[in-house]
């Protein structure tokens, strides 16, 4: 059950009932950082929806009555094996997607960005969740996107479409862990 929006009350909905009907919900997006270096994820191809496409490291819903910040953390383990990092919180954003097969991404996302360092991140890949995974520069990766689309998520091509700037801001005050 994730937050859902029904007649404006907050309210537990099934997660493929949210899709199928094109709800709004909660979301948490996060965006591992090294620099301009992005940590994005290959989805696995047994995902419902958007199997074997390309996302920003990792994204999810919250559990119903899961703060955010917890939710970020936990799936950065849960998706990824990393442990050890801090997500930052970046803001809030609200998009409407279809992401195939009928079904539709209504989600308030709250964003999130944690500094790591390439070299020193441990990862332990949750083949259930995460197909593959590569670092690359943020500008290299939107002008893919721009290029490819088809192989990314509808999600990470609005995120570097309409937000670049919430996910680069600032990370040279960011400080880094693991180095």
């Amino acid at each position: 059950m994730i937050p859902t929006w029904v007649n404006g009350v907050l309210t537990p909905v099934d997660k493929l009932e949210a899709h199928v009907k094109g709800l709004r919900h909660k979301a948490v997006s996060v965006f591992v950082m090294d620099g301009q270096n992005v940590l994005i994820q290959q989805r696995a191809l047994s995902k419902y929806h958007t199997p074997g496409l390309w996302a920003n490291t990792c994204c999810t819903h919250p559990h119903w009555d899961e703060d955010s910040g917890t939710c970020a953390v936990r799936r950065l383990e849960d998706e990824l094996g990393i442990t050890g990092l801090y997500p930052v919180y970046r803001d809030q954003l609200e998009y409407r997607a279809n992401v195939g097969d009928g079904l539709i991404e209504h989600e308030v996302v709250d964003l999130f960005v944690a500094p790591a360092s390439e070299h020193t991140l441990k990862l332990n890949l949750n083949p259930e969740e995460v197909m593959a995974t590569r670092w690359v520069d943020i500008y290299d990766l939107a002008a893919e996107v721009a290029r490819h689309p088809d192989q990314f998520t509808p999600w990470l091509q609005i995120y570097l479409a309409d937000h670049l700037d919430l996910v680069i801001a600032d990370q040279s005050s960011m400080a880094q862990v693991g180095e």
